[in-house]
């Protein structure tokens, strides 16, 4: 059995806490060994979707950026999953929990949100061992070409 599965009544899964909806298209970007794969199962059995492929141009309704400290440049990742997002789409930044290998400073994280063009609005416990941030655009921006 899957450490991340919910061991409580009543605990929202984790298709929950991303609020992912049925019919919503997911991608993800930054993946690797160390991810998730229950959480990914529970997204796409509630969406319906496969996951769009990164290579793909669809336009999505969500992306879901596995971040590690050492992955990169962080503005440069969230710019570039930023490309494919609907204009009311939103963004899932996962990183390491602390005390993890790869665990990002949550003022790192800060620091690249606003450059990106995007604001923080909520962070969970995405899985056992990844914290998950959801980005969106400013509202005064949704809507907006960019």
């Amino acid at each position: 059995m899957s450490a991340t599965a919910p061991s409580a009544e009543g605990q929202r899964n984790l298709a929950d806490r991303l609020r992912i909806q049925p019919g919503t298209l997911v991608q993800q970007l930054g993946e690797d060994d160390d991810i998730d794969e229950a959480m990914l199962a529970e997204v796409v059995a509630r969406s319906g979707h496969d996951l769009v492929p990164a290579d793909s141009d669809d336009v999505v309704d969500v992306v879901l950026l596995w971040y590690r400290d050492g992955d990169g440049d962080l503005v440069d990742a969230l710019v570039d999953a930023r490309r494919q997002l609907s204009d009311t789409g939103v963004l899932w930044l996962l990183t390491p929990k602390a005390g993890r290998e790869g665990h990002v400073e949550p003022s790192d994280v800060l620091e690249a949100v606003p450059p990106a063009g995007l604001v923080q609005t909520t962070t969970v416990s995405a899985a056992s061992e990844w914290s998950g941030m959801r980005l969106a655009a400013p509202r005064s921006h949704r809507g907006k070409g960019r």
